[in-house]
Order: structure tokens, then C-alpha cells, then sequence
């Protein structure tokens, strides 16, 4: 099957992105690395009257580092987030990430804000970017303004972004040297979409601890009373036992998702706290 006929444009600034996309009433839609929106075009799950690429907006390809934090442009792909390594200071779990992300075609021309953006359940970087309290600003008719990247997903493929926003950036905090950190993800098959995926961080010096469970039926699950358990006893929260309680307290789950579950968030925990 091929995409229903539609009319193309490639905007030169942001700015004209985003008027083209209000023009557009809702019938428009972004093109970044095409990665989602390319098979969805093909089997007519998506029937935009307009297509507006940003692939080449330069506004969108910058990474910027501040003193606290790092700025991701919205059409950085996966592939220059893996490949920024570590001169991602403060940051480097984002290249790790990036670089477990599908098959490297894909990360080629998937870009951070297209994954955001198309909010599939089972993405890598909603519950990643959950867990270090990141925030994405989304360019829009009336500026700019600023989402919490654990509340921009409100179901599967449902965001709080309005059809004639884009998202600009994604702020990341850089982590402080005691952080720790852990991702883990369950595929059957490597390069697939996850099965269950977990994301855990702790910050010593500033008391804090995000734990989110991702791949689920709709936005990634926070797990609050692990999180506080991790800032009081740190790795001595990190046992068998929580992970199943955390998994249980959030969904009924059947015995082999809720074990799954659990397992892939033992071993976001081991990899935040290294045996």
C-alpha cells in the first residue's frame, strides 16, 4: 500500500514551520527522520492534506551545553546523540541510550523529537528522559513554552503537544558526579521495540531519585515509593522484593508480565547499583 496523494514543504526557519502548521487546521503534519511516520503514511494511518519536513531546519540540529544542562535541538538524531559519546559532559547516558535505540539505519534519521513527538509506549527516550527530570519546549503560533517530559505523553501516541507545535529542544540536567543511573529494556529480538523497560536515577547530592517503568499501555509509570526508598537507603533499597512490590503497586499484571516487569527493573537497579 501507498500514502494517500498529499502536498509537501520544507520551511527554511522554524518559524515558518510552525505557520504552515497552523495554516494546516490540524490536517498537517511534521516530518523529522520519518522513521514513524513513514510506515503510517504508507499503510494510511495517517492522511495528512500537508506535509512540513524539518529535517534540515538548522535550528533543530544543535546541541548546546549550559552550565547545568544540556540543549538537544528537536532534530538531533539518535545517531549524533551516540555519536557525541562522551563529550556529552554530565550527559553521557544519553549517548547510551541513543546508541541502543533500533538498528543504526534507524538511528541514522530517527531524531529525539520525532520519537517524543509520535509517543509510542514502548520508545526509549519518554521513559528515559522521565527519569532525569527532563523538559521539552514545544515552538508554537504563540512562542514558546515548556512541558515536563514526564507529563508530555497523556496516552499511547497522544501528547499535550497541539497540531501547530513542534518541539524546539529537549533540556536535559546534567547529572552530578555521585548520580547514578540505570536503563535497562527487555526485546526479544535485538533492534525491536521493548517488551518492558525501566529506568531508575539517584542523585546523593541533591536527595533525589526518579524511577519510571516504561513500555507500558500508555505514558511511563513513576514509582515514587522506590524512589524515596532509594534516597534513604540507597543501595540497600535496590533488592528483589522492592522491584516486585514497585511493579505490583502500579497494574495487575498476570504472573509472567508482572516477573518480567520486575526483572527488567532489577536490572535497571543493578546497573545504577553495580554489585
Amino acid at each position: 500500500m501507498k500514502a494517500a496523494a498529499f502536498d509537501y514543504a520544507r520551511p527554511r526557519t522554524l518559524d515558518e514551520a510552525v505557520a504552515l502548521l497552523a495554516d494546516g487546521n490540524g490536517a498537517a503534519k511534521v516530518l523529522a527522520g520519518g522513521q514513524s511516520l513513514g510506515p503510517m503514511l504508507n499503510l494510511r494511518l495517517a492522511r495528512p492534506r500537508l506535509l512540513v519536513d524539518i529535517s534540515r531546519l538548522p535550528e533543530l540540529r544543535r546541541m548546546h551545553e549550559a552550565d547545568d544542562h544540556w540543549e538537544i535541538g528537536g532534530g538531533v538524531t539518535h545517531a549524533e546523540i551516540e555519536d557525541a559519546g562522551a563529550r556529552l559532559r554530565g550527559a553521557e547516558v544519553l549517548a547510551r541510550v541513543a546508541g541502543g535505540i533500533a538498528y543504526r539505519s534507524v538511528r541514522n534519521r530517527g531524531t529525539i523529537g520525532g520519537s517524543v513527538a509520535h509517543a509510542d509506549p514502548a520508545g526509549d527516550w519518554l521513559v528515559v528522559l522521565a527519569s532525569l527530570g527532563a523538559s521539552i519546549r514545544a515552538r508554537g503560533p504563540a512562542g514558546e513554552r515548556d512541558v515536563s517530559s514526564d507529563r508530555v505523553m497523556k496516552a499511547a501516541f497522544t501528547t499535550e503537544l497541539r497540531d501547530d507545535e513542534i518541539i524546539a529542544t529537549v533540556r536535559v540536567p546534567k547529572l552530578a558526579s555521585a548520580a547514578r543511573f540505570g536503563y535497562f529494556k527487555f526485546c526479544r529480538k535485538a533492534g525491536e521495540f521493548p517488551e518492558a523497560s525501566a529506568a531508575v536515577l539517584l542523585d546523593p547530592e541533591r536527595r533525589s531519585a526518579r524511577v519510571f517503568l516504561g513500555a507500558l499501555e500508555g505514558a511511563p509509570r513513576p514509582l515514587p515509593e522506590l524512589a524515596q526508598a532509594l534516597i534513604h537507603q540507597g543501595a540497600a533499597a535496590a533488592i528483589e522484593t522492592a522491584a516486585v512490590d514497585a511493579v505490583r503497586g502500579i497494574g495487575d499484571f498476570d504472573a509472567p508480565e508482572l516477573r518480567m516487569r520486575a526483572a527488567v527493573l532489577r536490572r535497571a537497579l543493578s546497573q545504577a547499583f553495580p554489585q
